[in-house]
């Protein structure tokens, strides 16, 4: 039989991406600019609590937000409607963004701004739990959402994205009557994955436990200009 070669490729494709991303968060960083890379299963509320979080900062900062899809513009056009600057990123049926893919969204992104630089560019990430966790996109920092109506086990079942993750959102949080959600056995197990993310149970609906979690941006924010 004759003898052939294994290449292993995946190391080597995710250490380019991972130079990009690094390159693109300095980048960011000197523009005093903070880059939040936001994640979370399909209808766990992503856009909902953009809205809320755009409409409560828009005043107090320069927003812009990257809406990544597989196909559609329905959240980008959601967005506009905030009056922030939007673009909408069409991944060709990748089930997230890497560091490439953001920089040129970004690059886009400063051309409908006039080459003007945010405080806080949002990217909206594909929804899903497991791709969008293997890829640094050059993010200041991550969060992610779970909502309570899809349980509390989700820590045991996704560990890489709570691992991974600088935030999590526990939202939908006016459901909790309704569902078996134990938001201190899943705040355990986030915190066993990884000790140092940051927790905020909130409701987007009702605007319980928002005001935490818009603090923890305009720290972070703030942070970047000092």
């Amino acid at each position: 039989m004759k003898e052939f070669r294994v290449i292993e490729l995946k190391e080597g494709i995710y250490k380019l991406n991972n130079e990009t991303a690094q390159t693109l968060r300095e980048t960011l960083k000197k523009e005093n600019t903070f880059f939040l890379n936001l994640m979370s299963s399909p209808g766990a509320g992503k856009t909902t609590l953009l809205l809320k979080t755009i409409d409560a900062l828009k005043n107090e900062m320069n927003i812009a937000v990257m809406e990544a899809d597989i196909d559609s513009d329905v959240d980008a056009k959601a967005v506009s409607q905030t009056g922030v600057p939007v673009i909408q990123l069409h991944t060709g049926g990748m089930c997230h963004l890497d560091a490439e893919m953001t920089r040129q969204g970004i690059e886009n992104l400063r051309n409908d701004m006039s080459g003007s630089n945010a405080d806080l560019i949002v990217l909206e990430n594909v929804g899903n739990l497991i791709c969008t966790a293997d890829f640094d996109t050059g993010a200041s920092k991550n969060a992610m959402i779970l909502s309570v109506p899809e349980g509390d086990d989700k820590p045991l079942k996704y560990p890489k994205m709570f691992q991974i993750s600088d935030v999590l959102i526990i939202s939908k949080t006016d459901t909790l009557p309704v569902f078996d959600f134990n938001i201190e056995a899943c705040a355990a197990r986030a915190k066993k994955l990884n000790p140092n993310i940051k927790i905020f149970p909130v409701s987007a609906k009702t605007g319980e436990g928002m005001e935490a979690w818009l603090d923890w941006l305009r720290c972070n924010v703030k942070d970047l200009k000092i």
